[in-house]
């Protein structure tokens, strides 16, 4: 089986892999360098907590591969399952902890419930206002810039053909497959696999099927080395957009932020944002309420980037509904860096047995044809 991927990112990188691992013969064509999309412009969470339940069993397939991956792929990617804590710091959200916590144990997600005492006793210099939090101690944290290159050298070794900054000029579709016409040649493959992030509606519509989907760019940073002290990766449980902060510390020390700023619009040519200087403000007041040591950090870079967000923040995954052969994984709206080995291997399965394991019915692109 022959198999054309559209976009080298985390998702479009694993799928290779997984789908050379399977046997298929890949072509995985990027427009840019490989990982310098959505997955670069991640926070680098690796979380189960807060997803839609419909997620869950793709990120608990997604969870047992990122603990295999140092092996799989033959390169540290720095995986750590230090934890994921969740700050509350009023009653409301407390309540939502809770009806999330056991709407989700039956998908399998157990969620530990700490008291004001024990988070200042464990974690302490976190959240000196906190009332509880949520903790999930199998999940943690990887390098967004390490993963992506690893599956593509990885899928590479396998047999996978790799190709970066490469245009896409035509894609047609002929009985027998689809031929892709790019800046580096064209390519012919019974089987087209768009992992083409906020560019995937583009793709997906030259084939009939429209998606809300609009592009937009995260506000990250990174302070000076600090102690290292700080093991799982912190957020919080809020309503309130502006108070919606995270941040993990890095074994060199530094301590990488996200949240509480306005995603800025994307024009996807050339399709990056860029960080804006005048929200850095207030996106580090609310991470302060996590962390307060971090008013006295030094920030010594912040970086945007270009993400996919569907209307009902659920990923586009699954069988064309229109085209034999064509198959998407793209719109991960900002919550797919835990996903990506799952979506990787999950989509090989797909593509090369005709079913998966996992179910994706909730992320099936027909789901809006209906719309208005």
């Amino acid at each position: 089986m022959d198999v054309t991927v559209l976009g080298g990112g985390l998702m479009g990188t694993a799928s290779a892999y997984f789908l050379a691992r399977r046997g298929a013969r890949v072509t995985l064509i990027e427009r840019n360098r490989i990982g310098s999309g959505a997955t670069v412009a991640s926070f680098g969470n690796i979380r189960r907590t807060g997803r839609h339940l419909s997620q869950l069993p793709l990120a608990h397939r997604s969870l047992g591969l990122w603990g295999e991956a140092e092996k799989m792929l033959g390169r540290d990617v720095e995986f750590r399952a230090t934890g994921h804590v969740r700050l509350i710091f009023d009653e409301a959200s407390l309540a939502d902890m809770r009806a999330y916590a056991e709407a989700a144990r039956p998908c399998g997600l157990e969620l530990e419930e700490l008291g004001a005492r024990e988070i200042r006793s464990r974690f302490p210099g976190l959240g000196p206002n906190a009332i509880a939090a949520s903790f999930s101690p199998q999940d943690g944290s990887g390098n967004p810039r390490l993963i992506a290159p690893a599956f593509a050298e990885a899928a590479r070794r396998l047999g996978a053909e790799i190709i970066d900054d490469a245009e896409v000029q035509t894609i047609g579709h002929t009985g027998s497959g689809f031929v892709v016409a790019s800046s580096k040649g064209t390519f012919a493959a019974e089987c087209l696999l768009n992992t083409a992030g906020a560019w995937g509606a583009r793709i997906a519509a030259q084939f009939g099927e429209a998606v809300p989907l609009d592009a937009r760019g995260p506000q990250m940073g990174v302070t000076e080395p600090l102690p290292y002290r700080i093991l799982p990766v912190v957020g919080i449980w809020t309503r309130d957009k502006d108070h919606g902060a995270y941040l993990r510390q890095v074994e060199r020390g530094n301590i990488v932020f996200g949240g509480a700023a306005e995603r800025a619009e994307v024009d996807l040519e050339p399709g990056h944002a860029a960080a804006d200087p005048a929200r850095l403000p207030t996106q580090l007041r609310a991470v302060a309420r996590l962390l307060p040591a971090i008013a006295q950090a030094t920030v010594i870079r912040t970086w945007s980037g270009c993400e996919g967000y569907v209307r009902d923040m659920l990923p586009v995954m699954g069988r064309s509904a229109t085209t034999s052969g064509l198959f998407h994984a793209f719109g991960f709206s900002g919550h797919g860096f835990q996903l990506g080995p799952g979506v990787g291997d999950a989509m090989a399965e797909l593509i090369t047995t005709g079913r998966c394991e996992t179910p994706l019915d909730d992320f099936r692109i027909d789901r809006f044809s209906g719309a208005a």
